[in-house]
């Protein structure tokens, strides 16, 4: 294993999502963060299947931030429930695996 992963969050704002990111890097939470701006979410939620625009981000980071990253998540985003998932990255190139623990604390 690497020790990195990448972590999904998405949200209904697209540039709410980005400023977000933005804040996540700043704070060495993450390196980067890939957005794709007009994503399609089907869920249920509160008895009925919900059909919605939403935006997605792809953030790179070291696997122990991620409690640090969901907490955040908890506290700042505006969804009740919002949707923070961590994807183990079992192999890479090692020189972006160095840059990515480079850039987080």
């Amino acid at each position: 294993m690497t020790g990195i992963c990448e972590v999904i969050i998405t949200a209904s704002d697209p540039e709410w999502l980005a400023a977000f990111t933005r804040r996540l890097i700043e704070d060495r939470l993450a390196a980067c963060g890939q957005q794709i701006t007009a994503i399609r979410s089907l869920y249920r939620w509160d008895g009925a299947i919900q059909d919605d625009p939403e935006a997605r981000v792809a953030l790179h980071t070291r696997l122990d931030l991620v409690p640090q990253i969901v907490e955040r998540a908890d506290a700042e985003h505006p969804y009740d429930v919002p949707c923070v998932i961590a994807l183990p990255i079992a192999a890479a190139n090692p020189a972006y695996i160095a840059w990515v623990r480079a850039e987080t604390l």
